[in-house]
Order: C-alpha cells, then structure tokens, then sequence
C-alpha cells in the first residue's frame, strides 16, 4: 500500500476565499483542504542556494569553474564523461560521441595549434614553479603572437617557452633563458627566435634585467645567511652605479656578488657552487669578482 504524499502541517493564516476551508501546502502548492481550490502553484525553495557537485554537503559550490585565459575556450566548454558501468553497444555510442564532441569544440587548425601550445605553456609554469598569473599571461602572449600571424615558420613549442620567459620578464620574475629553456621542449635557438620575433612585433614593455632579481633566489638556492644577501644587495648597486652590470650576464653578476659578500662574511661558499647555481661558468663569476675588488 503506497504512502500519502508528505503533507506540510503549517496552515497559512488567510482561509479560502470560496469556503472560509483551511488551506494547506502541499509538494509545492497551496490548496484548500475542504474543497480543493489551489491558491498558489509556486512554491519558494527555502532549501541552500549552493549545490554539491560531490554528492556531499563539505564543499558547496555556487558556480561552474572560473574563466581562465590558459585554455583556448577560456574554459567555458563542456565534456562527455567516462563510465565502467557502461557497456557494449552504450558505450561505443558514447565513444563516438565523444570523439564528434571533441572535433566540434576544437574546429580549426588555429584552436588545436593554442591546445597544445597552451598545454605546453602550463606544463612549463608548472615545472618552474611559476604563479598563475604568469601562466595566463603567457597564454595572452601567445594569443597575441598568433593573431598577428608570427607563427608561421616559427616552432610552437619555442614560442610557448618564449611566451613564457617574456612573462617573467614583464613580471619581474627571475628566470633566466638556459632555465626556461632547459624545461622546455624547444631547442634554446627556437625560443631566442620565437622571443625576438614577440619583443619586436608586439613592443614588450621590457628593460635591462636587473641582477638583483636574482640574489634572494640565488642565496635561498645556497643557503646563505640573510646578512650575506643583504650585502650582496649592496655589491649589486655598487656594481650597477660603476657600470660593470653593462654588457654582463645578470645572473653572473648576481653570483659573484653573491659570491663577494660571502667571502667578506667568512661563509664557505666555493666559486664553482656558485656559479653551478646562477648557470655561468667560474671564469664569469671570477670576472665580475676582481672587478668589484679593484674598487674598494
């Protein structure tokens, strides 16, 4: 024998306007008890605004996932899922259309070229620890670079790996080219090309590098005590206001002030270890050294 229908005991305090009867609320509608007139259809959800997508009440969710610049389609597109549960003819049916749904939301060669190239640009950002907002303005770069036809000839993955040194450039984000480079799949040629042609034709609004970028990462990477990078600091602009940063590597310099304050400090530090970890050879780091001792 079927159960009655869930019936809400609150009565509303006006009485039907047809019989003086008792209204009461039922699976979203008032009606009178007595002699059945509805008196409203529309019933207001008093329950959560939010909803589950985990079947479970720990992490509500207000709205779908954020737009995003690293994906072609600013992540607005939707999938065709994955089941065990389905089988034989089901689930051939739903492999082809999964395959015609990833055909349609990926129409031309210019969407599957920012596919990859933004897969390639978030598996670098990734594998160099580099914030989001770098990983999405990299992506705008490689938009940008698109829309003005500088792909052609041109390697996609070194054009990803340029998008993102030119990133960090204009975030002032340490990251040298052999860095950037060594992550990438392109060739260390193909990024200096693909960043050349992006500096040229889109005016990145970039300068010089300035080595102090480099000293808190550098002396994290050493372990040196905080009163060695503070003074290294101090080499940096001393070696910036005699001009020995003009024409040199600004990661070396980095090192051998690094390497300089070290010394004046009685830390430990050998020439090698230092410039392993700014990617120069001791003949730069040394280089800049002697010049910055011939001054004092």
């Amino acid at each position: 024998m079927s159960e009655a229908p869930a019936t809400d005991t609150s009565q509303s305090t006006n009485a039907c306007p047809e019989c003086g009867g008792r209204p009461e609320t039922t699976r979203g509608e008032t009606l009178c008890g007595d002699c059945g007139l509805v008196l409203s259809e529309y019933h207001v959800d008093h329950g959560p605004e939010w909803r589950s997508f985990a079947d479970r009440d720990t992490d509500p969710k207000r709205t779908g996932a954020p737009l995003t610049r690293s994906r072609h389609d600013r992540g607005l597109s939707t999938e065709i899922g994955r089941s065990t549960r389905v089988k034989g003819r089901k689930r051939r049916q739903l492999s082809r259309m999964r395959r015609q749904h990833n055909r349609a939301r990926i129409p031309t060669k210019r969407e599957r070229n920012q596919v990859y190239a933004f897969t390639e640009i978030r598996r670098l950002t990734g594998s160099l620890s580099l914030p989001d907002r770098i990983r999405d303005h990299a992506c705008s770069l490689f938009r940008s670079a698109q829309s003005e036809d500088l792909l052609q000839g041109r390697s996609l993955e070194g054009f990803a790996a340029a998008a993102v040194y030119a990133a960090c450039r204009i975030a002032s984000v340490s990251r040298t080219v052999e860095e950037v480079a060594s992550a990438a799949k392109a060739t260390e040629a193909e990024q200096s090309a693909a960043y050349d042609a992006i500096n040229r034709e889109l005016g990145l609004p970039v300068g010089p590098i300035d080595p102090a970028e480099y000293v808190p990462r550098f002396s994290s990477e050493l372990e040196l005590p905080n009163a060695v990078e503070r003074q290294a600091r101090k080499y940096v602009t001393e070696a910036a206001e005699r001009g020995l940063t003009v024409g040199r590597n600004p990661s070396g310099v980095a090192a051998a002030c690094l390497y300089t304050a070290a010394r004046d400090a009685s830390v430990g530090l050998t020439q090698r270890d230092t410039a392993d970890v700014a990617g120069v050879t001791p003949v730069t780091l040394r280089s800049t050294y002697q010049k910055l001792r011939d001054g004092e």
